[in-house]
């Protein structure tokens, strides 16, 4: 059975790669795309912003008004966006899936509050070698993490408005759960002026904006003698893509609470 899917941020540089891997998909199929109510290009066919051909689809500004064609939203839009977004899937017992960072403490847990009602599938990072990454750090905190500094870097393009990365953040989460340690009060981010000698507790964060770079991670733990890096580089949104419609499909035969990505990918 095919599973109908809206795009949220569909005129965005991932909702653009999402229509390009939904359109060439056999068990997926876009029937809504929603854009940003003050868009020049609404009523455009999506599939032709997208560049691969007329769909059939045009990018409107309503979701609410089209509830009834869709299975699972993708969305990769705004924190108020998402905010709203989720309520109406709650209500409506449809299938989402978030890609949408930069929330506030306060709105992640209003959203991640709306798994009681409906499945949802909340992710830092919808690239399958990412998450598999996490599952690396996990590992590799438990073996290195007491006898190491623990160093997060990454790199975005110059159109990023949040800092650090919602991924770097997810990976520091990961290596601090697995130490027993409060992220809040042990992350750094970035250093300036006579900062003293480091804390072997702080989880240190460093971050580069510029040029197309889509994605870069890496993760060092630096031992006296040694160190240990775990690195993910993308050079595609089409990994992030192809990850949140593997997360869509999954999502649309679960029951309502709250999922990620390590439990589409059965790393648990």
């Amino acid at each position: 059975m095919t599973t109908r899917i809206a795009i949220a941020g569909a005129s965005g540089r991932m909702g653009k790669a999402l229509i390009e891997i939904l359109a060439a998909h056999s068990d997926a199929r876009l029937t809504v795309a929603v854009g940003n109510p003050g868009s020049s290009l609404l009523g455009a066919d999506v599939g032709e912003l997208a560049g691969v051909g007329k769909l059939g689809v045009t990018l409107t500004a309503e979701l609410a008004a089209n509830s009834n064609d869709f299975d699972v939203l993708i969305d990769f839009s705004t924190p108020a966006a998402t905010l709203k977004h989720a309520a109406l899937c709650a209500e409506k017992g449809l299938g989402l899936v978030v890609g949408t960072t930069g929330f506030s403490a306060e709105e992640k847990a209003a959203l991640e509050g709306q798994g009681q009602n409906t499945p949802l599938c909340v992710a830092a990072n919808y690239s399958t070698g990412v998450n598999l990454c996490l599952k690396l750090l996990d590992t590799a905190a438990r073996v290195m993490g007491d006898d190491a500094d623990i160093e997060i870097y990454e790199a975005h393009h110059r159109h990023k408005v949040d800092a650090p990365s919602g991924t770097a953040l997810r990976m520091g989460e990961v290596v601090a759960a697995a130490l027993g340690r409060d992220l809040a009060s042990e992350a750094i981010y970035g250093r300036e002026g006579q900062t003293g000698a480091r804390e072997r507790s702080n989880i240190g964060f460093a971050t580069v904006r510029g040029g197309d770079v889509v994605g870069d991670h890496t993760v060092m733990f630096l031992a006296d003698g040694e160190r240990v890096e775990i690195t993910h580089k993308a050079s595609s949104r089409l990994s992030f893509a192809r990850g949140a419609v593997r997360a869509a499909l999954w999502l649309a035969r679960q029951e309502p609470g709250l999922y990620d990505m390590q439990d589409v990918l059965d790393l648990r």
